[in-house]
């Protein structure tokens, strides 16, 4: 790649003609002004690589004097090698500034043959509602690309040497647009001018596999519907050995049966017998841990909530100081079936003895 050309420039060229050619040509095709355009990303990047040569009086002169090169990662896929006028550049050969660089630039948003991470895999894990409170380990099957065994996630295997026939042993290819002449790498032979591998037949060359996997996730306690949880690396393989991306498992979380959650506590229903709301009573009450013993004060009355200190959902992880959720047991009084004249005849007698109006409260004032 000469730098003069591609600023410009001749080269008895001043250093102010360098500065100028720089700045004009780095406003025209910064990344910033042309957002998402490859073809101006990797113009911008040459453009500041023969500046950074031609602006330094010591690499310069070693440049001209063919001692020198341009920095490190100066060596582009694509070099602009100056201009041919000896064949026409009309009709066909004609191209317009789009086209060619079309033509220049057609395969720079390809996959490159260098190794690159594996895209990300998103899946859902479904919870019980006694796992998604007291968390832990659960394995979920998923479809992954792996690594190719056959050539170990590079895509390619060894063969006997051969001249590239891309390049026809070069390790470049030239060609022209119009008057403009371009050079690039031989990406089949990635300039070496000879073929010493060839793509694996087994994954086609890219290196990977789809199989079938267990993946293992790590729930921790108290989680809830919605919660997105990572595992790095058992995303999808990266092409030709490159790394796996990760693994991420959206949470959705059962219904259960009685049971439901608000905030760190766990409320539930807890059927109490008219005469145990009455006189008082102790009563096993349900919890995610088994049942417990709880007592219920005489004179409870409907809708009344019983706390039972610690039973709900447990601290979040790392966070010792924090405490357990409740148990709040929600009475809801049943009554009885009266089938038989003795029950009733009670019942009334009750009723005599407590005449009060329990509707008096909604008529007062």
């Amino acid at each position: 790649m000469d730098l003069y050309r591609l600023l410009g420039l001749t080269r008895d060229a001043s250093s102010d003609e360098v500065e100028r050619a720089y700045r004009r040509l780095a406003r025209r095709h910064h990344p910033g002004i042309n957002p998402g355009d490859r073809v101006a990303e990797e113009l911008f990047r040459q453009i500041q690589q023969a500046y950074t040569v031609l602006s330094d009086f010591e690499q310069r002169r070693a440049y001209d004097r063919g001692l020198g090169r341009a920095p490190a990662g100066a060596d582009t896929a694509v070099s602009f090698e100056g201009f041919d006028f000896s064949a026409p550049a009309d009709g066909g050969l004609a191209a317009t500034f789009s086209e060619l660089f079309a033509d220049v630039f057609q395969d720079a948003a390809r996959e490159r043959t260098t190794p690159t991470e594996g895209p990300s895999i998103e899946t859902t894990i479904r919870l019980s509602f006694k796992d998604a409170v007291k968390g832990g380990e659960f394995p979920i099957s998923v479809v992954r690309r792996d690594r190719c065994t056959s050539c170990g996630g590079d895509g390619r295997l060894a063969r006997t040497p051969v001249a590239c026939p891309v390049c026809a042993g070069q390790g470049a290819r030239r060609w022209a647009r119009g008057h403009m002449v371009f050079q690039r790498t031989c990406e089949a032979c990635e300039g070496s001018g000879r073929l010493a591998v060839q793509p694996c037949r087994v994954c086609g060359g890219a290196g990977t596999q789809p199989r079938a996997d267990v993946v293992t996730i790590a729930v921790p306690p108290g989680i809830e519907t919605g919660a997105r949880l990572a595992v790095p690396g058992r995303g999808h393989a990266g092409a030709r050995g490159g790394p796996a991306g990760d693994l991420y498992a959206t949470v959705e979380v059962a219904p259960h049966p009685f049971f439901r959650r608000v905030g760190r506590d766990v409320h539930v229903s807890l059927p109490i017998a008219v005469h145990e709301a009455a006189l008082g009573a102790r009563v096993s009450v349900p919890t995610l841990d088994g049942p417990v013993s709880l007592r219920v004060p005489a004179g409870t009355r409907a809708g009344q909530r019983l706390r039972i200190r610690g039973r709900g959902v447990p601290p979040p992880a790392g966070s010792p100081e924090a405490a357990a959720g409740d148990l709040i047991a929600e009475v809801m009084i049943v009554l009885p079936e009266i089938r038989d004249e003795r029950s009733k005849a009670l019942l009334r007698e009750f009723g005599e003895i407590h005449r009060g109006d329990v509707r008096a409260h909604l008529f007062a004032g």
